[in-house]
């Protein structure tokens, strides 16, 4: 038997909470380079990203999984290209397929917006998302090596892209 596929669509103002509690809970040093969020907790949307920035996944009428596709700069001669700039899937969900459809779902909207190319930035160490990533066409395109000292170690920053 089969297992549902997640429902997505865009996020809505609504979701905020939902979105906050997942973001928090999903915190790991695999992806993160920021340290986890602490009470009193900021709101998920922002100024920068608003809910039509997020493409959400959810099982069952759950929240279970959300992509940020943003612009990588604010420059017009960059505006063809879209960045996924987080992605996080609830732990319940994870070997569902929810990453991967939300990535495409990514690609899918950054090409109906019209880019020609999308980009993002995985930690070296978190192998997990580089293998999905590459399973979806992107290509490691630049390194910037030990770009990061989390927990005691230098971690790259690996910029990875696709054209569209």
């Amino acid at each position: 038997m089969s297992q549902p596929q997640p429902r997505i669509r865009f996020a809505a103002q609504d979701d905020d909470d939902a979105l906050g509690r997942l973001d928090r809970a999903t915190w790991s040093p695999l992806h993160a380079v920021t340290p986890p969020a602490r009470p009193p907790y900021a709101p998920f949307f922002s100024e920068r990203f608003g809910p039509r920035d997020h493409i959400v996944a959810e099982l069952d009428g759950t929240l279970v999984g959300y992509v940020r596709l943003g612009y990588p700069t604010g420059l017009p001669a960059n505006a063809h290209v879209r960045q996924i700039q987080g992605l996080a899937v609830a732990d319940a969900a994870r070997g569902r397929g929810v990453g991967r459809v939300l990535v495409r779902a990514a690609i899918g909207e950054a090409r109906r917006q019209g880019a020609r190319r999308i980009t993002l930035r995985v930690l070296g160490h978190n192998a997990p998302a580089r293998a999905l990533y590459a399973s979806e066409g992107f290509a490691v395109e630049g390194v910037l090596p030990e770009e990061f000292l989390l927990d005691g170690a230098y971690v790259d920053d690996v910029f990875m892209g696709r054209t569209l």
